[in-house]
């Protein structure tokens, strides 16, 4: 969801250590028919690659759920509504959100797409709490303490 401050967290998990992997960025995605959609072969191989710490993959399209039976935990990061609003109105490293439509679309998304996201999630994070509890909240469920 978009200002819930998933690219804070992940940058901030990066820096205690853990494999971030932002699937927003290039590559990751492919547009199906209007619809972005991961690349399942490349999100697949990533999770098939050994590893020696946790990986934290961030991203919300409509096939993600694809592959949930893959990860050891889904987190659904959230705010209240009034929290995504002011972030999204105050950010100045995305632009997302500032135009009309795109604001409508972040209000559709809040009400019809995150319950969906909720009811498939193993856990939710409330992200209007201090970053840093934000942050090791999730270092925990991704190092399975």
């Amino acid at each position: 969801m978009s200002g819930v401050g998933k690219s804070t967290v992940l940058r901030e998990l990066g820096l205690r250590g853990l494999e971030v992997v932002d699937t927003d960025d290039p590559g990751w995605i492919e547009v199906v028919d209007g619809e972005p959609l991961w690349r399942l072969p490349r999100v697949t191989s990533l999770l098939d690659r050994p590893r020696d710490r946790p990986v934290v993959v961030q991203g919300t399209v409509a096939n993600q759920g694809a592959l949930y039976h893959r990860f050891d935990a889904v987190v659904l990061l959230t705010a209240p509504r009034a929290v995504v609003l002011q972030r999204i109105r105050s950010r100045t490293t995305n632009s997302y959100g500032k135009a009309p439509a795109e604001l409508a679309r972040i209000e559709q998304d809040l009400r019809d797409v995150e319950p969906l996201l909720r009811a498939g999630a193993t856990h939710v994070v409330d992200t209007s709490a201090p970053l840093p509890e934000v942050v090791l909240a999730v270092e925990r469920i991704a190092r399975g303490a």
